[in-house]
C-alpha cells in the first residue's frame, strides 16, 4: 500500500494517499472479462514487448545504449492506481521537502477530504491509463530508481475497442513507456530538474486570501482583453493568472518539459515504423480518433481532469519532435538533453524554428 503523508515539515500537510487508492480500488470496475488463458498471454505479450520495446528505442533515439534492459510491471487497475498514489506522494513529498516552512496546503479541505477526492480522480484514470512510467517510484529491480507500469485491462480494452491486432498495440503502447523509461535513465538530472520545478511551483503556496484576493482585477483584465478574449479562458488561464511570477515561471518548465517528453515518446511510437509495428498508421489513426471520441460525461471528466490538455500537449510535443529531427536529426535533437539550459521553453515548443535557432545556432 501507499505510505503514509510524509511527516516532514511542509509535507505532512499533503493529503491522505491511502484513502486516495482504497476510494479509486472501491469505485473502479476491474476491466473486461476474458478467459483466463487470454489474461495469461497478453501477460507474457507485455512482459516480453517491454523489453522488445526498449531496444528499439534504443536503436532509434540513441539514448541509454549502456543500460541493462529490465522487464516492465505488469498490473491490473487497482495496482496501478496503488502505484500511482505512492507515486504522487513521493513525488509531492520530494517536492515539499525544499519548503522552508510547514504550510497547510489543503485549507480547511484536510488530508482526509483531499484524499477522497484524489481518489475519485484516480479512479476515472485508472480505468484510461495504458502505461506510465513513474520515475520517483522505488525500483524493485536492480538499482535503477522508477517503475514502467503496463496496465494489461485497459491495454486489452483499448485494442478491443480499436479492432486491432493484438500484438501490434503491445508493441505499440510499450514503445511509449519505454521511451519515457529511456528518458528519465538516460538523462540524469531530468528526475531531480521536474521535482525541483515543481518544488518551487508549490513554493509560494503560502499567499493569503487577501493576496489572491488582490489578483483577481488582473484575472479579470486578462480574461477581457487577452488575446483569447473571445473564448473562455479555460482553467490553466485562470490559474495562471492567480499565481504569482515565480509560479507562473515554475509551471512553464514543467508545461515545457512534459509537452517535450510526451510528444518525444510519442514519436518514437510511430518513427519505429511498420517493420516493427506493421499496422502503426491505423493504430495511430484510430487511437487518435479514440482520444477525441467518447460520450459527454467522458468529454466533460477529461476537460475537467484536463485529460484533453494532456492530449494536445502530446500533438504539440511531436511536432516539436518531428520538425526538430526533420532539420538536424536525431542527434540534434538530442542536445534537449544536454541540461536544463537545453531544455525548449514553453513558447519554443510550439516554435521550434525558435529553439534551433538558440541551440544551433
Amino acid at each position: 500500500m501507499p505510505p503514509r503523508p510524509h511527516s516532514r515539515d511542509g509535507a505532512q500537510r499533503t493529503l491522505d494517499w491511502d484513502l486516495a487508492a482504497s476510494t479509486a480500488g472501491r469505485l473502479m470496475h476491474t476491466g473486461p472479462q476474458v478467459p483466463r488463458s487470454e489474461a495469461a498471454h497478453a501477460v507474457r505479450e507485455l512482459r516480453r514487448a517491454s523489453v522488445a520495446a526498449e531496444s528499439h528505442v534504443r536503436e532509434l533515439t540513441g539514448l541509454g545504449l549502456d543500460l541493462p534492459v529490465l522487464e516492465g510491471d505488469v498490473v491490473d487497475r487497482t495496482e496501478w492506481v496503488r502505484a500511482a498514489a505512492r507515486g504522487l506522494s513521493e513525488l509531492t513529498g520530494i517536492a515539499m521537502s525544499s519548503r522552508a516552512t510547514g504550510t497547510d496546503l489543503l485549507g480547511g479541505l484536510g488530508v482526509r477530504g483531499a484524499g477522497v477526492q484524489a481518489g475519485l480522480v484516480l479512479s476515472y484514470l485508472g480505468t484510461k491509463v495504458l502505461g506510465q512510467y513513474d520515475p520517483f517510484l522505488p525500483s524493485d529491480q536492480g538499482t535503477r530508481p522508477g517503475r514502467l507500469l503496463l496496465v494489461a485491462p485497459n491495454i486489452v480494452a483499448a485494442r478491443q475497442a480499436l479492432d486491432v491486432p493484438a500484438d501490434d498495440f503491445t508493441m505499440w503502447v510499450c514503445l511509449h513507456e519505454s521511451t519515457h523509461r529511456l528518458q528519465f535513465n538516460a538523462v540524469p538530472w531530468l528526475r531531480d530538474h521536474f521535482a525541483d520545478s515543481l518544488g518551487e511551483l508549490l513554493s509560494d503556496l503560502d499567499s493569503s486570501p487577501g493576496e489572491l484576493l488582490g489578483r483577481l482585477p488582473a484575472v479579470v483584465r486578462g480574461v477581457r482583453d487577452g488575446p483569447d478574449a473571445q473564448s473562455s479562458p479555460g482553467m490553466l488561464g485562470l490559474v495562471e493568472l492567480l499565481q504569482g511570477p515565480r509560479q507562473r515561471a515554475a509551471l512553464d518548465r514543467i508545461l515545457a518539459l512534459s509537452t517535450l517528453l510526451e510528444g518525444h515518446a510519442d514519436h518514437v511510437m510511430d518513427a519505429v515504423g511498420p517493420e516493427v509495428v506493421p499496422s502503426v498508421a491505423t493504430i495511430r489513426r484510430r487511437f487518435t480518433e479514440r482520444r477525441q471520441g467518447g460520450g459527454l460525461l467522458d468529454r466533460l471528466l477529461r476537460s475537467v481532469l484536463g485529460v484533453d490538455a494532456k492530449m494536445r500537449q502530446y500533438a504539440q510535443g511531436a511536432a516539436f519532435t518531428r520538425h526538430v529531427v526533420r532539420e538536424v536529426g536525431m542527434d540534434g535533437f538530442n542536445a534537449v538533453w544536454t541540461s536544463p539550459d537545453h531544455l525548449p521553453t514553453r513558447a519554443e515548443t510550439t516554435d521550434p524554428a525558435a529553439w534551433l535557432r538558440r541551440i544551433h545556432g
